[in-house]
């Protein structure tokens, strides 16, 4: 391995209050094979992961089990307000309770125990070994203790569920601040599915979380959307997490500067409506069907010269009362606090929340096996519905091509096998983020680094 583009020069970054200067990242934490072995003792097995939604298993009995890198999870609710986590594992021999189909993102289903398919002993939903064949062949040498299931610490926030194989982790909350006070006003947990997606994707997992934790690539990446005006946006640091947003165009109030954006460029009515239309056909994500309706009627509803600032408004507004007309009620959040939440959220180490007031877009990346060059690629868009009108969804299998999940996408995937091979390249010498809008990418190595105990990102300078 060529340790020179590993190791770049300058100064190590140790604390957020130093990502305000230029760094440089070397390539071993994105294509060293030893690196990702590491990661599993050092990463996934220390930090809270999150695994599905609370809704996918709703009564006793259901289950989801979730994989990464050499270790299996079931969770299964087993009581109204409670949940359990276990290693998937039969602790008789090692078979795993639960097999992964093939082609599948995860297995879920409902039992009312888990059987071993090797020598068939079984499991209660508490974890308790309730048969065995032949148990006086150990000679009372089987304790309970001895053949009950290895539990793991499982916990919910946002709707979400987290597992974590940690026993000395800090509780989810504490783990998750600051995010989780600020996102909790958006009211994430009344959002349902509105399609979800997976895909086996020719690139390290950070690759894939990297391509969505700034907006410096929208320029480049997805040049349709500058005719609607200009898409530059921030990043910061928040502890183990981050967050981005968007700066607020020339003239709208900084507090609104928000995931609902309006078209500034020319007759702003025009304008929002077109990117509206575009982002529902193009994208699927980031609107509904009701905001792309409502901007529809820009041009109708308000006179010729409006300004942004009041189309905006207006937009909103009429989104929301009609939403409010078949049931869906958005919840107020104040617009200061959504000018400081940003658009998304990177919750470490690889999980993203998109979120706005009536949708979110949710990416998530992890280990495929020990490949450093692969990863399993999830992504989901949710929004608010009608009790009882939420869609009956399923994860699908897409590869990575634009038929598959969208044109938008498809933009961004391109880039992740090419960055993926790009960083391969003898000429390479490692990223160098900016601090403005890159910090988020920084601030996930900072962190890694702190795990890992090598990588931190470097001063350029």
């Amino acid at each position: 391995m060529d340790t020179t583009k590993t190791a770049p020069a300058g100064t190590p970054v140790e604390s957020a209050d130093e990502l305000t200067e230029a760094v440089s990242i070397g390539v071993e934490a994105y294509t060293c094979p030893d690196y990702a072995r590491e990661e599993r003792d050092r990463l996934w097995r220390k930090v809270w992961l999150q695994v599905g939604r609370v809704e996918e298993i709703p009564e006793v009995g259901n289950f989801l089990a979730y994989e990464i890198h050499d270790d299996s999870i079931i969770v299964v609710r087993t009581g109204a307000d409670t949940l359990k986590a276990y290693h998937n594992v039969c602790p008789h021999r090692g078979r795993r309770l639960v097999d992964i189909p093939d082609g599948q993102k995860q297995a879920c289903g409902k039992r009312k125990m888990f059987v071993c398919g090797f020598h068939g002993w079984r499991f209660n939903l508490e974890g308790e070994n309730i048969h065995i064949l032949h148990q006086d062949d150990w000679c009372g040498a089987l304790t309970p203790e001895r053949t009950r299931l290895g539990e793991v610490r499982v916990d919910t926030w946002g709707g979400w569920v987290f597992i974590t194989m940690n026993p000395d982790a800090v509780p989810l909350r504490e783990y998750l601040e600051p995010a989780a006070s600020m996102l909790e006003p958006f009211q994430l947990h009344n959002m349902r599915y509105r399609w979800r997606k997976w895909g086996i994707f020719d690139c390290n997992w950070k690759v894939a979380m990297e391509a969505f934790n700034e907006t410096y690539h929208v320029q480049t990446t997805h040049p349709e959307f500058n005719k609607y005006g200009e898409f530059r946006g921030w990043a910061r640091a928040q502890g183990l997490h981050s967050n981005i947003g968007y700066e607020a165009p020339k003239g709208m109030d900084e507090n609104q500067a928000g995931k609902l954006r309006v078209g500034t460029q020319s007759d702003p009515r025009l304008s929002t409506a077109e990117m509206q239309v575009y982002t529902w056909e193009k994208a699927n994500t980031n609107t509904t069907q009701t905001m792309v309706d409502a901007a529809r009627r820009l041009k109708d509803e308000l006179p010729a010269g409006t300004p942004a600032t009041q189309v905006l408004t207006h937009w909103i507004t009429s989104a929301r009362r009609d939403d409010e007309a078949r049931g869906v009620v958005w919840p107020t959040v104040d617009p200061a606090h959504v000018g400081k939440s940003g658009t998304a959220w990177q919750i470490f180490p690889n999980f993203q929340i998109g979120h706005a007031v009536n949708n979110m877009l949710c990416y998530s990346a992890r280990p495929y096996g020990n490949d450093p060059d692969k990863c399993i690629f999830e992504a989901a868009v949710y929004q608010l519905y009608p009790k009882g009108e939420e869609p009956k969804t399923e994860w699908e299998y897409a590869p990575a091509t634009p038929e598959a999940w969208s044109y938008v996408l498809g933009q961004d995937f391109s880039n992740m096998a090419a960055v993926q091979k790009g960083m391969k390249s003898s000429g390479f010498r490692g990223t160098q983020c900016n601090p403005y809008m890159e910090r988020a990418t920084t601030n996930l190595h900072r962190n890694l680094a702190r795990y890992m105990g090598r990588g931190a990102p470097r001063r350029m300078r």
